[in-house]
């Protein structure tokens, strides 16, 4: 079992005016796991990072969920600040409570609902969380198009026209998906056509049992 510490930032008066921070603090305690939770004004602040720096060592944590903004904002901010303190980066969590519920609701009974519905599935996926290490991997320059419908293929022409291998696949024996089954089309006229053809640079799997999507393709 995870021990899990949750912090509820007040984000000022952004997540505090409309989400009550304090009983989504008090919910947490409640969770499978949890075993530190509070809230704090500015959780992204210098003062707000050694609260939960001081948390992680002194309750043994090995697992952080916060209650906060997007995660594109401060998602680093607190994964720096967790691994300072000896916890795994990965073993962090961000439930967006202020673009996901402050900001668009007006009733705080709603908000403060939905932000310990988001708290909780933060703290049930910590739980399942394994401490992750960052590496690299070699990474072929191709791509694969699943589908050889007009999305699919425009696709494929695309990437191709950019200077990359495609492989295009498609389960039925020929190309084309519905617009293959229809005999007339209408277009606006102001929509200028592009000659749709196969580019010599795509190329597809050899796949045996479509035969003809081979012989389409090549």
């Amino acid at each position: 079992m995870q021990r899990i510490g949750v912090f509820v930032c007040h984000c000022g008066s952004n997540i505090a005016a409309t989400v009550d921070v304090k009983k989504v603090a008090e919910m947490a305690l409640m969770e499978p796991g949890v075993v530190h939770a509070e809230d704090y004004q500015y959780m992204c602040s210098e003062a707000g990072q050694a609260l939960i720096a001081k948390a992680i060592q002194e309750k043994q944590l090995t697992g952080l969920v916060v209650c906060s903004c997007s995660p594109r904002m401060h998602e680093t901010t607190f994964r720096r600040a967790a691994e300072r303190a000896g916890l795994n980066p990965y073993m962090v969590e961000i439930a967006n409570i202020r673009e996901h519920c402050s900001w668009i609701h007006k009733d705080m009974e709603e908000a403060t609902k939905k932000a310990v519905i988001l708290m909780r599935a933060a703290v049930a996926k910590v739980n399942l969380n394994t401490p992750l290490k960052a590496g690299e991997s070699r990474v072929t320059k191709r791509a694969l198009v699943i589908g050889g419908g007009i999305a699919g293929i425009q696709t494929a022409l695309d990437i191709a026209e950019a200077g990359y291998k495609v492989d295009i696949v498609e389960k039925t024996p020929s190309i084309g998906g519905r617009m293959s089954q229809l005999d007339k089309t209408s277009r606006p006229k102001w929509w200028r056509l592009r000659p749709m053809k196969i580019s010599p640079s795509i190329h597809t799997a050899r796949w045996r049992r479509s035969p003809a999507l081979w012989a389409i393709l090549r």
